[in-house]
């Protein structure tokens, strides 16, 4: 069994596979403050009942939890092999960047999911705590992309900055003409992004001068792929499946 593990500024996501199956997952809060030990018992808590794995792939845009994770695994895991991406770890994925030290592992793990799965060229549509746009080459290289802050930041922007603005529920409304408060937010929230989205994969793809595939992935993907109209495929589990093929190739 395998292990893959994916820490955000959110949410910690932990996946389980058999082989190429994914079986099973779960989602945790991410906390920065968070220990090695308080770690070990979460995971040993959520892992009871599986097989003890024989492998770890991790990637981490959190360093302080990164740092905790790696302590956990060497003290509690300490005969499992670990791969964790970053420097020196093969991924298979160019980076046609300026400075390829500024690209998250999340994003090398994307692309390189997303070319196995669907080919290129291709648009990964990332939506967790920043909005991400990775573009990938026909190729599988990393071209770069677009970061634009995520749906959960703009509600808590508004909801601390607007003195009669409050947090809504992250829902479809059924207009886009909202009759209340709620109804205004939700629609300007949900279907706000959604033109983002189709906005921005409309330049991407005019600046690549070929259509690509446009896939959605991250936490409000349920909620978002049914409203934008660019995308084409709905893979909520994008990097968990990109944690293992790098697992794969660094075997």
């Amino acid at each position: 069994m395998l292990l893959t593990v994916d820490v955000g500024n959110t949410n910690i996501v932990l996946g389980l596979f058999d082989g190429e199956h994914l079986f099973a997952s779960y989602r945790l809060r991410t906390d920065a403050r968070v220990t090695a030990d308080e770690l070990a018992l979460l995971f040993r808590g959520l892992l009871a009942g599986h097989p003890e794995p024989d492998g770890v792939a991790v990637c981490s845009t959190v360093p302080q939890v990164l740092d905790q994770l790696r302590q956990m695994f060497e003290r509690y895991f300490g005969n499992v092999p670990t791969v964790v991406v970053g420097p020196g770890v093969k991924t298979g994925v160019p980076l046609l960047v300026k400075n390829p030290n500024e690209v998250g592992p999340d994003r090398v793990v994307n692309t390189l999911a997303a070319h196995t799965l669907f080919g290129g060229p291709a648009i990964v549509v990332d939506f967790g705590t920043s909005t991400n746009f990775d573009v990938v080459s026909i190729n599988g290289e990393f071209l770069g992309g677009a970061l634009a802050p995520g749906v959960e930041i703009s509600v808590d922007a508004l909801a601390s900055r607007a003195a009669r603005l409050f947090k809504v529920e992250l829902t479809e409304p059924q207009f886009v003409i909202g009759k209340s408060t709620v109804e205004a937010l939700q629609s300007g929230l949900v279907y706000g992004f959604a033109s983002q989205v189709d906005g921005m994969v409309a330049r991407i793809s005019k600046e690549l001068g070929a259509d690509a595939v446009v896939i959605a992935t991250g936490g409000l993907s349920h909620l978002m792929t049914g409203i934008c109209e660019s995308i084409d495929e709905h893979e909520p589990d994008l990097t968990l499946v990109g944690l293992r093929l790098v697992f794969e190739k660094n075997l």
